[in-house]
């Protein structure tokens, strides 16, 4: 990896230097200027409105759900349930929106980036606040984290660290992006009049954009953005200042709403009190249902026990002939499938031109129900007792032994098989990993064994769940014979 990546971004107007790599972060990363302004008072002198009883305050205690310390918003006396809590008017959201009347270099450099890695986009317009002087936005800007503890920072020998191959995919492809968008913007750039150069002039370079991207990813929601002419809204991932300081929660106590303004159709951003909330406690909102490879990847923290991570395979005929190999139930289909199981797989979407080879286990089905499906018919071949069902039936978790208890079986041994399999494909085991974590090391490097800690646990819930079913199946088998 490009020593550029190990650097935070370098100094732009208004900003003092960054002088360490983001992978440095403590567990209070510093604002970008040592004593930024207060966003409270900033938010309400702008026409928003903030309630009385919230602060912003350094969360002392680790919450269960692993999200560490840092700064976040706290009651500091009981909140009822229903209250507004942070109101936004429409001017205070920072988007990138073309009609802004941007300079064409800008809209220019948008183009250039891919709808996946929308966060670039937006982290374009935040570069360009930042360098601005006199920027609108400044007190937001300034009280933003000069450091991010997401992967693509990380030391190369922590990326390693994270041993899962999709993941490690997902940060090479983010880290080469980089690269290559410093490249395309210099060039755009390098001939550009000062009065039209969208950062002032100054240098951007990929750890700048890192930063940028990093910082929205971790920060951004998307809502209902500009009206069209039929009257809908457009999906727009905006910046709101001081309500993205709520931490997240899967059982949360504050929720976003948008409202119109009263005779206006000016759009309202409020965070309103789902429930009671107590003194003392953090304001959360749901970041969404995510696994913790997108919650490493874009807000750099790892949620333990997640219940939608999962870990992702690629459905390949030769490793479940393998697995099934490994159960004891070896069957020629996967290889070879009859034509009847072929054109399963296709409306399975696991065979033909365009299919979608990713499959998943663990998380809240416990198995992709394409995977599930696929194995339950390639270890069938009785083409009758598959064609009397239909689909949706052999693709639920929930249907009893749809083709019969002997196949539900060996279904259930090549899921185990599969997961013995991809337990494997780790370097480490869990023991040595929590040995690691007892030992004094960095920030980065027990981030990384605590994601794949938890990519091993998703592996081995799911195979003492599979375990079980095997079991009440035989115990079933036995009642029966008898």
């Amino acid at each position: 990896m490009s020593s550029k990546m190990m650097l935070m971004a370098t100094s732009l107007t208004h900003a003092r230097p960054l002088a360490y790599a983001a992978a440095s972060a403590c567990l209070y990363p510093a604002r970008l200027v040592p004593q930024p302004p207060d966003i409270i008072k900033w938010v309400r002198r702008e026409g928003g409105f903030v309630h009385q009883s919230i602060k912003i305050a350094y969360l002392e205690e680790e919450k269960p759900n692993g999200l560490g310390l840092g700064l976040g918003l706290v009651a500091s006396e009981e909140i009822p349930k229903g209250s507004d809590l942070i109101i936004l008017p429409q001017h205070i959201p920072l988007r990138f929106d073309a009609k802004d009347g941007e300079p064409s270099a800008l809209i220019d450099l948008a183009r250039h980036i891919p709808e996946e890695l929308w966060a670039m986009k937006l982290g374009l317009k935040l570069l360009q606040e930042r360098a601005r002087k006199g920027s609108f936005w400044w007190p937001y800007i300034s009280n933003l984290p000069e450091t991010y503890s997401v992967p693509i920072f990380f030391p190369g020998e922590d990326i390693k660290n994270l041993q899962y191959a999709p993941l490690l995919h997902q940060v090479n492809k983010r880290c080469r992006f980089l690269l290559d968008f410093e490249k395309l913007v210099k060039n755009k750039l390098g001939n550009v009049k000062l009065d039209d150069h969208p950062f002032g002039g100054q240098d951007i370079d990929a750890s700048s954009l890192g930063w940028a991207m990093s910082a929205v990813s971790s920060r951004a929601f998307r809502l209902y953005g500009s009206r069209q002419p039929d009257g809908t809204h457009v999906d727009t991932p905006m910046l709101l200042p001081l309500i993205d300081m709520c931490n997240h929660s899967f059982m949360p106590n504050a929720e976003i709403v948008q409202e119109k303004e009263a005779n206006n159709e000016s759009m309202l951003v409020k965070v309103i009190a789902g429930k009671q909330i107590k003194q003392d406690d953090p304001l959360e909102l749901n970041y969404g249902c995510l696994n913790n490879d997108l919650f490493l990847l874009d807000y750099g923290f790892v949620i333990p026990s997640n219940p939608y991570d999962c870990i992702e395979l690629k459905y390949d005929p030769a490793l479940l002939d393998a697995a099934s190999m490994a159960a004891g139930v070896s069957s020629p289909n996967f290889s070879s499938p009859s034509p009847w199981q072929q054109r399963i797989l296709l409306q399975l979407n696991l065979d033909g031109e365009n299919s979608d080879l990713k499959v998943r286990i663990g998380g809240s089905e416990l198995v992709e129900d394409r995977l599930l499906a696929a194995l339950r018919v390639l270890l069938s071949n009785d083409r009758e007792a598959v064609e009397k069902q239909d689909l949706a039936t052999i693709k639920s978790i929930n249907s009893e032994a749809p083709l019969g208890t002997s196949n539900e079986a060996a279904t259930f041994r090549t899921m185990i098989a599969l997961c013995v399999i991809a337990l494997g494909h780790f370097p480490t085991k869990i023991m040595e990993d929590e040995s690691t974590l007892k030992e004094k090391v960095s920030t980065t490097t027990e981030l990384a064994v605590r994601y794949r800690v938890q990519k091993k646990s998703v592996i081995i819930d799911a195979m003492r769940d599979l375990i079980r079913r095997v079991k009440l199946l035989s115990s079933k088998e036995s009642i029966t014979s008898q």
